[in-house]
């Protein structure tokens, strides 16, 4: 066997390999022993039809892609030992010929990471400030949300609900067809069309109406996207939106500690307060590792972003099937291919990529360790708010797997803490927002 190292190119190793005809003879001889045993050869029995004979019956293509196929991923062993390569994944291998038996393999390396002076990084964290007109604006929308909508003996305005009968065509294909429809009158709205709800306005009870409207050119199906829609409607109600009286009864809806509108202003205040420094502390926290993987070089290979993009189609795959859809359905309401989706994902696969594999090597320098101990209390957490499947849902978080993942989750959260101090943001503060009625 002889072994070229043709060139090494975006962490890749480009090899190509020879192999001698005495290690094919004997692959082949190899494929006839294992191809003769399991081939059923009139006027023989398995196993004792001479190689001639097989490889007229089988052609002598197949005995020798047989053999090929066996030989391929020993010599690729060898040929890797031999030059010494430290290996992260499956190669590319592709057959050059078959005459000598002559093929190449991309060999994807191991990252390699050359950290900055993470240390020299300094910084602080925005500071965060909650204003009477952001606990007035949030207060604004409870009072939204605890409305009441009652039938007026007017036309329908801004802000309205109106209640109709809906029938639309496109072309001769039915669009829209539904009955007793509640719809929300907002100056802004596009749905179903961009100026439905303009041609709403004036519409009284029992009043029909018609009009077309031209779809946006992205419309999520796309048979139907860039083309006329014909409206037919017949209004059945209007509704107008009743707000509650801003005062202590109010107040006192929206949960058991908030007693009046004082303590409705103090709570709301609280949770924006947390809300913003939560943000705030993700935001520095992204500045912090954004300056550390810019003062880095980074070399890796393209399987590791392939890796990470197919990981993210999976991962969403996964969610649509809680939901009851799949990921076939999504793409075509986004008027999308697999291969577009794949492309778009490129960058934001890179980026984790990167900063992953910077951040592993900060964990390296700083020595960070995550015990076992930890992971048991990460599990406990996660667990919490596990019901009837506690046990089971235990069982697989402890699994080799799911404990080497939480570990790697830890561990990554606590360089991003390192980091962060060595930045001069301090240590992260623990607090979280009420879960009430006053603010979601």
């Amino acid at each position: 066997m002889k072994v070229t190292r043709e060139k090494t190119e975006n962490n890749q190793a480009f090899l190509t390999i020879e192999m001698e005809p005495q290690e094919v003879e004997a692959s082949m001889a190899e494929s006839y022993q294992r191809l003769a045993r399991r081939t059923n050869i009139p006027g023989f029995r398995k196993g004792k039809a001479p190689r001639a004979v097989l490889e007229r019956y089988l052609g002598s293509d197949s005995v020798l892609e047989d053999a090929i196929n066996q030989l391929l991923p020993q010599a690729y062993e060898k040929a890797i030992e031999e030059q010494q390569i430290e290996t992260i994944a499956r190669p590319e291998i592709e057959v050059l010929q078959t005459d000598p038996v002559i093929f190449k393999a991309i060999v994807p390396l191991a990252p390699v990471v050359q950290l900055g002076d993470y240390q020299s990084v300094k910084m602080k964290p925005e500071s965060v400030k909650v204003t009477d007109a952001n606990v007035k604006e949030v207060i604004e929308q409870l009072r939204h949300q605890n409305a009441t909508w009652e039938s007026v003996d007017r036309a329908v305005a801004y802000g309205d609900l109106a209640v109709l009968n809906m029938e639309s065509q496109v072309d001769d294909s039915p669009f829209i067809n539904r009955e007793g429809v509640q719809y929300l009158v907002m100056q802004d709205s596009v749905s179903p069309a961009p100026g439905f709800a303009k041609e709403l306005i004036g519409m009284k009870k029992e009043e029909d109406r018609s009009f077309a409207l031209t779809l946006p050119e992205d419309y999520p199906r796309a048979e139907f996207a860039g083309k006329e829609a014909r409206f037919t409607l017949k209004m059945l109600e209007v509704k107008q939106e009743i707000l509650p009286k801003l005062n202590d009864e109010f107040a006192a809806q929206l949960g058991p500690e908030v007693k009046n509108m004082a303590a409705l202003k103090e709570e709301v205040s609280r949770n924006l307060k947390l809300r913003a420094e939560a943000k705030a502390r993700a935001d520095f926290e992204e500045k912090v590792v954004d300056a550390v993987v810019a003062l880095s070089q980074v070399e890796f290979p393209p399987v590791l972003v392939e890796t990470e993009i197919h990981r993210m189609i999976n991962e969403q795959a996964r969610q649509f099937e809680m939901q009851g859809a799949n990921m076939e359905e999504y793409l075509k309401s986004i008027n999308k291919t697999e291969e577009q989706l794949h492309e778009e994902l490129e960058p934001m696969a890179t980026r984790r990529i990167t900063q992953s594999l910077v951040l592993g090597k900060v964990a390296e320098a700083e020595k960070a360790e995550v015990s076992e101990k930890e992971i048991d209390e990460e599990i406990e957490t996660m667990l919490q708010n596990a019901a009837d499947k506690k046990r089971e849902l235990q069982k697989a978080l402890n699994s080799p797997p799911s404990r080497d993942s939480i570990r790697q989750i830890l561990l990554t959260r606590r360089t991003v803490e390192r980091l962060v101090e060595l930045a001069g943001g301090g240590k992260e503060k623990k607090g979280k927002p009420k879960k009430e009625g006053v603010e979601k």
